[in-house]
């Protein structure tokens, strides 16, 4: 969901990612209870701070560690800030997936 939208921003070079809950059952066919599933540690991000070193942008896919940033809930939906150099990796198939962002034209000033 990379049309997603977050309604606040991210100060400095944090990042907001929304968890991907795991699938609830084995490879083998096992249902795992609520209970016994494990922390998410895959998410995709929905905003990103305004320090220019963050090298992930909204729409990918990353991996953080599993007890890291903060959670907060908006609008029920349940996202995670994260310094964005905490984060562990990205996924290079989903950024390739992903239009390029172009960069934003200066204004000409008028002499």
């Amino acid at each position: 969901m990379a049309d997603e939208r977050f309604p606040w921003q991210p100060l400095g070079s944090r990042v907001v990612i929304r968890p991907v809950e795991q699938e609830s059952r084995t490879p083998s066919g096992l249902i795992i209870p609520e209970t016994a599933k494990e922390k998410p540690q895959i998410g995709v991000v929905v905003a990103v701070g305004d320090d220019e070193s963050i090298k992930v942008r909204v729409g990918d896919r990353v991996l953080f560690p599993k007890y890291s940033g903060n959670e907060v809930k908006v609008n029920g939906v349940e996202y995670l800030i994260i310094d964005a150099n905490d984060l562990l990796a990205y996924d290079t198939e989903t950024r390739a997936s992903l239009p390029e962002e172009k960069p934003a034209k200066k204004a000409r000033r008028k002499g």
